[in-house]
């Protein structure tokens, strides 16, 4: 299975000038935790880096800031974790767990952002194929009770 049959198509992305509160207030009109940030080159969006809700709290919040001057491009994660949509989910995993983050930018081959891949996708994603494995031991288990009957 790819990164791309399972990540999450519809990402919110800002440039680098826009503010921490067109940000936050993104991030509370969309349910989500975090934006991409990216720069516009050969027509093509490429992600650049990424805040999270956690950075607008930390680096702008409280250290009273103000998030109507702020951009994201002062505070945003620079050296952004990618993907290329066409690898497995293990590399994601490997690749998450290895650098300690919760979200993968996903890319094609020549760098668009196409989409997100969170820690929560790939947990929900794990967590469906066990309980397939669950089914199937009890399948097994009903199918020998009715062979040795």
């Amino acid at each position: 299975m790819t990164i791309a049959t399972i990540c999450n198509h519809d990402v919110v992305a800002l440039d680098r000038d826009a503010t921490v509160l067109q940000a936050a207030m993104l991030m509370r009109q969309h349910h989500i935790g975090s934006v991409f940030v990216t720069e516009i080159k050969g027509g093509k969006p490429l992600p650049v880096g990424i805040v999270t809700d956690r950075d607008v709290v930390v680096e702008v919040v409280a250290t009273g800031l103000d998030p109507a001057v702020i951009t994201v491009g002062d505070i945003m994660l620079a050296g952004l974790l990618k993907i290329e949509e066409q690898a497995g989910v293990f590399d994601a995993i490997r690749l998450m767990s290895g650098k300690g983050v919760r979200r993968l930018a996903v890319v094609k081959k020549e760098g668009e952002l196409i989409g997100v891949i969170t820690m929560d996708d790939l947990m929900l994603m794990l967590s469906s194929e066990f309980c397939s494995f669950a089914k199937l031991l009890t399948k097994e288990q009903q199918n020998e009770v009715v062979r040795r009957r």
